[in-house]
């Protein structure tokens, strides 16, 4: 309580944190379904314990997730206290965001002093990638949170040399390898370095404990990998993603070094990951689709030509059925303005989701991948996006546009004031500030190191970065000022050079936009800088009393790019599969438009932002198909049946299912209860786009596939058993989705077909119509 009041009295803090809560909470009760992948999982851990354990992805534990479960067992708590819903989710990451906001000022306090923890609190508040990935359900906000609590526990046990304090603080990065494996440990070169820096004990000791502490750390982050891969594997679910159903296997592989190398052999080829987590399909120039997607036979629907009604015809792509398209040609056949066929004048593919997916990407000899989604901008080094618009690998990837806007704002400041932090540092005056320093240096350094090199990751993983850059903004904010004030050599213009230096950083990520949100955010944040270090350098000269305000005004407008892009989310709406925060976000994989303020079709958005209203369904429709009837989907953030609008992107959130992954058919809920003859599961489904919202709703229903392709949850044998189990006899087969597997869907929709009998869709499919999809009942006795 003594620190709850310390801290209620800060009343800037206290505004800080409001604004952090404003900013990763506002509008999440709008988010009917989040990431269906992991509010599937939420719903079936609810359905029973031995669910719950395994993080299970179905009601009949068939497979899991394709990650470890503290953060799932979380979600499930909050959707058991509060009801499984969308916003219920996403509470506990978007808590762990303000968490982590405190736990910053907290951490720089003591060493920097008061105003440096206000402003790193701050830096960590706007952070763009932490506002978009903390209003989700995904995983990295409560992974930085447990990591920062980690760092809590690390440097008071060194402060105090308490060894409990010490073993705590390992304990929690192996609590944070069940949280998403191996991203946890970018964290332990700092904290070694740190540990064996700051702890006042002689070596031999201090060797032992540290010993300990890795022995502690280890065996928490394999305990629950090692209890499920010792479960024989008839008693447990398949372990999603794993390829070989090991736990182990899923750490190391695919969740781990596969990261970097961008092997996607873990997934099979030609699969999508979880997520997305990993490479897409090649478009290879004469091959047409490199591995083809589940159920679509190597074509693409939605993306590729449609009959003039709308539907998505399954056509081929700018009429050639393997998918060549020359360079500046649209791989859209566009019909009858359905269609988006438009081609990019530089010769960059351009269709598909709004535009972007497939296409652009360079034409490479022939070879064309799918490119970046949601702006074909290049940045210093070039590239064409890069894989899930993270840029080209190389040193300078965090300053390319396409990654540059979720964190990389204040790079150039921390660079300068980093300089100054260590400009005193001498054998004898090796100071506490110094440490801490060298700690968020350790962290930040292997951190951007691998997304400069990595194979394959998403733009939110940079929230791991967030902590450290937080944390440097605000001690080299107040060192470069106590440079300023108390040196007269070159020391002291480096607070002016880090202002100018990095407004102009700040110009050039805005200036790309400048098209969609006006030229006057970035020419106002460089003159702002331009102002504020011209006016510091004079009143170096002439000794002005104006100077402290100056320059916590340049810090201010050095902030103000930030806010704006952590704005966006609330403003334009995310893909809460893969969040990113921009005004373009709209434009990525399912970049939903959800206006939380005002709506409708105002002419303007927020703070000058263009409306966030998209195109109707009926006028356009991009990587969807628009079923007779239905609800048509088209990224854009369309109403759920209950009203709500939905972020996610439409047709099994990546538009490649029909709009029954949007909505729960009640007509065919009500056919199967009414025919239940003892069966346990309601139905059996090949993918979580299709089962996902049934379980969410309640029901019980069996999911044959992982999200990996390569994932062989069921044999025809296994599910012969299930069905003369008496425990399943209705099949729902869509008409592919995301999730579906490819050679275990192809064999087990056979086995389904050849045994079952079809069901009238006039039965169950009720009065609209608008379901897609086959209902087999199938029954062996």
């Amino acid at each position: 309580m003594r620190l709850i009041r310390k801290l209620g009295s800060d009343l800037v803090l206290v505004a800080i944190l409001l604004l952090a809560a404003f900013l990763y909470g506002y509008g999440i009760w709008n988010d009917k379904y989040v990431n269906l992948y992991y509010t599937t999982a939420v719903g079936s851990m609810l359905q029973s314990w031995h669910n719950f354990f395994y993080a299970s992805l179905d009601s009949a534990g068939s497979v899991t997730v394709d990650k470890p479960p503290v953060v799932f067992w979380i979600q499930t708590l909050f959707a058991w206290i509060f009801g499984l819903k969308g916003w219920s989710v996403i509470l506990p990451q978007a808590l762990a965001g303000v968490g982590s906001v405190l736990l910053v000022y907290l951490l720089i306090k003591p060493a920097f002093g008061k105003m440096a923890a206000r402003i790193g609190a701050l830096a960590m508040a706007l952070t763009p990638v932490a506002a978009a990935v903390s209003r989700t359900n995904n995983i990295d906000a409560m992974l930085v949170f447990t990591l920062l609590l980690a760092t809590w526990f690390l440097f008071r046990g060194t402060k105090s040399s308490k060894i409990g304090s010490l073993i705590a603080a390992f304990a929690l990065i192996g609590v944070a390898f069940n949280e998403k494996m191996l991203q946890a440990y970018m964290v332990v070169p700092a904290f070694y370095l740190f540990y064996w820096l700051a702890l006042k004990m002689n070596w031999k000791k201090k060797a032992g404990v540290l010993a300990a502490c890795t022995a502690v750390m280890l065996a928490v982050s394999v305990s629950w990998a090692v209890i499920v891969d010792s479960v024989p594997a008839s008693e447990r679910p398949f372990v999603g993603s794993s390829t070989t159903n090991s736990v182990m296997k899923l750490a190391f592989g695919y969740n781990g070094v596969s990261r970097l190398t961008g092997d996607r052999g873990n997934a099979g080829r030609g699969s999508f990951p979880q997520g997305m987590n990993g490479e897409m399909p090649l478009w290879n120039g004469g091959e047409g689709m490199n591995g083809a997607m589940p159920g679509m036979g190597g074509a693409v629907p939605g993306t590729n030509g449609g009959n003039s009604d709308g539907q998505d015809g399954g056509g081929q792509a700018a009429g050639n059925q393997n998918g060549n398209a020359a360079v500046g040609q649209s791989t859209n056949a566009a019909s009858s303005g359905t269609q988006d066929g438009s081609s990019a004048d530089d010769g960059r593919q351009n269709g598909g989701v709004g535009g972007q997916f497939p296409g652009n990407g360079a034409d490479d000899g022939g070879r064309r991948e799918f490119g970046q989604m949601g702006g074909n901008r290049g940045g210093i080094g070039g590239g064409a996006g890069g894989m899930f618009n993270t840029g080209t690998a190389g040193p300078l990837r965090l300053f390319q546009s396409e990654l540059s806007g979720q964190a990389s704002w204040l790079l150039p400041f921390i660079l300068l004031g980093c300089v100054g932090i260590f400009s005193g540092l001498r054998r004898r005056h090796f100071t506490q500030k110094h440490k801490e320093a060298i700690f968020w240096l350790a962290w930040l350094i292997p951190v951007a190191g691998f997304f400069s090199i990595a194979g394959f990751f998403h733009q939110y993983y940079l929230i791991m970065m967030a902590p450290p850059i937080a944390a440097l903004t605000g001690a080299g904010f107040v060192k470069l000022w106590s440079l300023y004030r108390e040196r007269t050599d070159w020391l002291s213009w480096l607070l002016p050079a880090a202002i100018l230096a990095t407004a102009g950083f700040e110009w050039y990520i805005l200036n790309p936009y400048k098209e969609t949100i006006g030229a006057g955010w970035s020419i106002g944040i460089l003159a702002g800088g331009i102002a504020a270090a011209g006016l510091l350098a004079l009143f170096k000269i002439t000794k002005k009393p104006l100077t402290r305000i100056t320059a916590v005004a340049g810090l201010l407008v050095l902030l103000i790019g930030p806010l704006y892009w952590s704005l966006t989310p609330i403003a334009y709406g995310l893909n809460s599969m893969t969040p990113a925060a921009g005004p373009d976000s709209r434009s990525g994989m399912g970049g939903g438009m959800n206006r939380a303020f005002g709506g409708g079709s105002g002419e303007g958005g927020m703070m000058g932002m263009p409306d966030g209203n998209m195109p109707d369904a009926a006028d356009t429709q991009s990587g969807t198909s628009v079923q007779d009837g239905a609800n048509a989907q088209n990224g854009t953030g369309a109403q759920s049946d209950d009203g709500a609008p939905d972020s996610r992107f439409g047709g099994g959130q990546f538009g490649f299912g029909g709009s029954e992954s949007e909505n729960v058919n009640e007509s065919l809920v009500a056919y199967l209860k009414e025919h239940n003859t003892g069966q346990e599961y309601l139905f059996a489904t090949t993918n979580y786009s299709t089962g996902g919202p049934y379980i969410i709703e309640g029901s019980k229903v069996v999911i044959l596939n992982g999200f990996s392709g390569s994932d062989v949850v069921y044999t025809t044998d296994t599910l012969q058993a299930l069905v003369e189990s008496g425990k399943v006899k209705y099949f729902y087969i869509s008409g592919g989705g995301m999730g579906g597997g490819r050679e275990g869907n192809s064999e087990l929709t056979t086995w389904i077909t050849e045994h079952g009998t079809e069901v009238p869709s006039s039965e169950w499919q009720g009065a609209s119509g608008g379901t897609s999809g086959t209902l087999y009942e199938v029954t062996l006795n």
